[in-house]
């Protein structure tokens, strides 16, 4: 349904119309010619519209919120804010498997947000009351549909057109303070936008750096991949939206006449200008699947003894890799994987798995590194897989610096064969 709401002041460039419902996400663009014939590449709500709509799906326990906070209804008109969470991926796959419908691209990209929290900041009060939060941030269904794009996530032109209008609305929205009807009072709204539901490849694309293979390996710090291998420890987030777009300018301007190495050198890898802005995170799927696969390699390099011969050849590598599959396979029920996929990395970094591998490692003291390897990484996990660490696994947080410094010696010291100069993005992160 329809929601009467108004902001103040207006909206720039944005209709003040409250009765706008799915609109054609190319509305605003003048009409191109393109050899795609389809009636539409996207769908959208207008976010204005969307973000009402999602608030009212919420009134109750917002009124609900205020009652228990022990704030009167009519006294909190003013000071509510609302923190958004942004995200947005590429669907892979979604042609059409036996239908006749129009020719569209087999790749979606989907854009979306989820009501965090609400807090209200009561009169004369220092500090603001959450009187909502959202209990589960990361399940499908507290994320809402905001546009649905049939693109191809690295079609960059084709995204950031189309995402274009949505970026300018929430740009607006930050400006501004919706007044909406709550519980039967007018009450007033501001709102917070954290784009943190990116994956590597969706951040990199957004913030104009270089694709995931670039030796400029983070998207948190500056460090180039040989730098991460040599010193794992002491980073920092670094990299910010403005810093990128500072950075953009330096590489279209070159005001320093420098070579193409020096400028790159200069810009960390930013060569195409910011989009959108992101929150720096870091995606735990792809953290494991990128972990799990590192790990697959290291515990193939330690069954064939990598750490005592230089070069081994292609079959010697597949011979070690094919025992290693047979093996997981005999005593886990794991069967090997084309590419590397969330249910594998899960089975495959547990202690249970790393017992199966070491039956095939010789030396009794490269089995107990490797144990020891997993043993700390399954420590560390709930870190950054956990909603709320802090309240989920205080234990393993209090001991994730000292266990993430054990594990880096471990990997410069005993498996330096492997991480001598180059290091993967995950670990590094």
């Amino acid at each position: 349904g329809y929601h009467v709401f108004e902001w103040q002041p207006a909206l720039k460039n944005v209709s003040a119309s409250c009765h706008v419902g799915i609109i054609n996400g190319l509305s605003g663009w003048a009409a191109l010619v393109d050899d795609t014939p389809v009636d539409t590449i996207t769908r959208r709500f207008r976010y204005d519209v969307a973000l009402v709509s999602a608030l009212k799906d919420l009134e109750e326990d917002i009124m609900e919120g205020l009652r228990e906070s022990g704030l009167e209804d009519n006294a909190c008109t003013l000071g509510f804010s609302v923190m958004i969470k942004e995200s947005c991926d590429g669907m892979g796959d979604v042609s059409e498997k036996h239908g006749g419908g129009p020719m569209v691209p087999e790749k979606a990209v989907r854009f979306s947000f989820t009501v965090m929290s609400v807090s209200v900041l009561a009169d004369g009060e220092e500090k603001a009351v959450t009187i909502f939060s959202e209990p589960k941030p990361n399940s499908e269904l507290s994320c809402k549909p905001l546009s649905l794009i049939f693109v191809d996530e690295s079609d960059h032109e084709t995204v950031t057109a189309v995402l274009g209008p949505l970026v300018a609305e929430r740009n607006a929205m930050k400006q501004s303070q919706l007044i909406l009807s709550m519980g039967g009072l007018p009450r007033s709204f501001s709102f917070h936008f954290r784009a943190t539901g990116y994956d590597e490849k969706m951040v990199r694309e957004m913030e104009g750096l270089e694709a995931s293979g670039s030796t400029y390996v983070c998207t948190l710090c500056d460090s180039s991949r040989a730098e991460a291998s040599h010193n794992m420890l002491l980073h920092s987030i670094t990299r910010s939206h403005d810093e990128n777009l500072e950075r953009y300018e330096i590489w279209r301007t070159n005001p320093f006449s420098e070579s193409v190495e020096e400028l790159r050198d200069r810009v960390k890898g930013i060569s195409a200008k910011p989009f959108m802005e992101t929150q720096p995170t870091m995606d735990a799927l792809h953290c494991d699947i990128g972990n799990a696969t590192e790990f697959y390699k290291i515990f193939q390099d330690e069954i064939g003894e990598v750490y005592q011969k230089a070069n081994p050849t292609r079959e010697e590598r597949r011979s070690w890799r094919a025992a290693l599959d047979k093996h997981l396979r005999k005593k886990m029920k794991l069967k090997p994987v084309m590419r590397m996929n969330g249910n594998y990395a899960r089975k495959l970094m547990t202690q249970e798995a790393v017992e199966v591998v070491c039956e095939l490692v010789p030396s009794k003291e490269r089995r107990e590194a490797l144990k020891e390897l997993m043993g700390l990484y399954i420590q560390m996990k709930p870190g950054w897989r956990a909603t709320c660490p802090a309240k989920e696994c205080p234990d393993e947080l209090c001991r994730y610096s000292f266990n993430s410094q054990r594990f880096a010696d471990l990997l410069s010291t005993t498996f330096k064969y492997r991480y001598n100069g180059r290091i993967t993005n995950y670990l590094h992160k």
